[in-house]
């Protein structure tokens, strides 16, 4: 099993920065990826960007490219989340995943993970 623990959410106005951290515990070893997700009140669960360890890759959602960078520290089995220039529509419950191996769907897909974190609160302010 693997155990996800996200951290860094809180209010900030809108402009400003946070860095979320997930954190995975337990059966890390075969880890083939990690993503970013995040729900809004009254709004689908939406992918925000995912790394794969296999070649480095990484993937955004359009809307938070140049914004968000996502990187991994594989010494501490901890993936974050940069995320400047904040907007309002930002606000959302940011869940941290993980995939054990690679699958047909893409990792923008939810199906592509085994492993979900509780979530960490983001709210942007105007």
């Amino acid at each position: 099993q693997v155990q996800l623990l996200e951290s860094g959410g809180g209010l900030v106005q809108a402009g400003g920065s946070l860095r979320l951290s997930c954190a995975a515990s337990g059966r890390t070893f075969s880890m083939y990826a990690m993503g970013w997700f995040r729900q809004a009140p009254g709004k689908e669960r939406e992918f925000v960007a995912a790394f794969s360890w296999s070649g480095g890759s990484t993937y955004y959602l359009d809307s938070v490219k140049g914004r968000f960078t996502i990187s991994s520290d594989s010494a501490k089995n901890t993936v974050y989340l940069q995320m400047n220039s904040l907007k309002p529509e930002d606000t959302a419950v940011y869940y941290c995943a993980a995939a054990k191996y690679p699958r047909v769907v893409a990792l923008l897909n939810m199906d592509a993970y085994d492993y979900l974190g509780q979530g960490t609160q983001v709210t942007v302010s105007s």
